[in-house]
């Protein structure tokens, strides 16, 4: 129950440690996991640290050589403890006594590793949605790799064979062991904070499953689908297969292959520039051909080359045109003539002149009627007579 203490009755320092170590005993035997981060034998005792695998916390374990000689786990080591927490007093520390230490299984851990890997793709840091490109040729790299390590190498060496004006900013961390996963981490915040960077790789050689164990650690993994430069993983060899591949935006086989993956060959690149410049004089130089023949065959046309000749045909039809249209009038004047000429005879034929010229006269009255018969008239009315040259007035003079 909580101690009862106020200002003016407070209660000594001995009293809370030992209420603390009566809380902490109450816990009684507990199995805990954890990664073996330091080790120390002293005499008959071996003094432990044992680090959370996802959190950054540890705590002391204090075992006899007896128990620990039993799995004899190293540094980095992945075990399961049977513990009694203690809590001394005297000295105010907290520590957990092994009584029982058994070594995780391959088995296991590969159990764990599935049920992480279920449980992250289920929250779609494996999508292929979220996954970024690589720039076609990036100014600078981040590499994070392990200390003076081949996977640096073959990184480093391969891009820049590949295109020798790559730049790189390196940072070095522990691949594996207990540190691995928190330092690798921070050489990643460091690299993604950095603006020139715009590519990182975590490279590794291969190694057992234990020694790629870093990562597969969650934190590392949601820190990397955290980032917002492309990451490419290159861990172990083809056949290793870390939970970071997933989560990476690119897997790569080994660190050469990831060399190959994010850089282009300068070989190849001026190669292709070279096809591509061929195909493109290729395809001008036949534009060029089809243009000059199209305008050697307009120049060739007879209205292009002899323009003055062309001038002439068309002089030549205009006097054809001409004399036709000449020929076609005076062909219709002359039958328009013969027309009227017919017609003129045909009227002068029927006409009253002609018949007065036969011996014929005609009589008129005084308004000019023609008398047809002599009942039209009376005595005394006036009469015009009349014939082919002239005429005459009389006047009616019978009953």
């Amino acid at each position: 129950m909580a101690l009862e203490t106020s200002a003016e009755a407070p209660v000594p320092v001995r009293t809370v440690l030992q209420a603390v170590g009566g809380w902490i005993s109450k816990l009684g035997r507990i199995w805990v996991e954890g990664q073996i981060a330091e080790c120390k034998k002293r005499g008959n005792t071996v003094f432990l640290t044992l680090r959370d695998p996802i959190a950054a916390v540890s705590a002391q374990v204090i075992c006899t050589r007896q128990v620990f000689e039993v799995v004899s786990p190293v540094e980095g080591a992945r075990v399961v403890m049977f513990v009694r927490p203690d809590f001394n007093a005297t000295r105010g520390s907290f520590a957990l006594t092994a009584l029982e230490i058994r070594a995780v299984g391959v088995g296991e851990l590969l159990a764990r590793l599935e049920r992480l890997r279920v449980q992250l793709k289920a929250e779609g840091l494996f999508s292929a949605e979220r996954k970024r490109a690589l720039p076609f040729l990036p100014g600078v790299i981040g590499l994070v790799c392990g200390r003076e390590s081949a996977a640096e190498r073959d990184v480093v060496q391969n891009a820049q064979r590949r295109w020798p004006a790559v730049k790189f900013r390196i940072e070095q961390s522990a691949v594996q062991g207990t540190y691995a996963a928190a330092e690798v981490i921070e050489a990643l915040r460091k690299l993604d904070a950095d603006p020139q960077v715009e590519v990182i790789v975590i490279a590794r050689g291969g190694g057992s499953l234990e020694d790629l164990l870093a990562f597969s650690d969650e934190a590392l993994l949601r820190a990397v689908a955290a980032c917002r430069t492309p990451v490419v993983s290159a861990i172990g060899h083809e056949q290793d297969t870390p939970l970071l591949d997933y989560v990476a935006d690119l897997r790569a086989s080994t660190p050469t292959d990831a060399a190959k993956r994010i850089v282009p060959d300068v070989a190849e690149q001026l190669a292709l520039v070279t096809q591509l410049r061929d195909r493109a004089r290729r395809s001008m130089r036949g534009w060029l051909d089809r243009e000059q023949a199209w305008l050697d065959a307009t120049r060739s046309r007879p209205a292009i080359a002899d323009p003055v000749r062309e001038i002439e045909r068309q002089a030549e039809q205009v006097d054809a045109l001409i004399r036709r249209a000449r020929k076609s009038l005076d062909s219709g004047l002359a039958r328009a003539g013969d027309d009227v000429a017919h017609t003129r005879a045909r009227l002068l034929a029927l006409s009253p002149a002609a018949t007065l010229r036969r011996g014929y006269s005609i009589a008129q009255d005084a308004d000019g009627a023609v008398i047809r018969s002599a009942k039209e008239l009376s005595p005394g009315d006036p009469l015009t007579i009349r014939f082919a040259e002239d005429q005459l007035t009389a006047t009616v003079d019978y009953e």
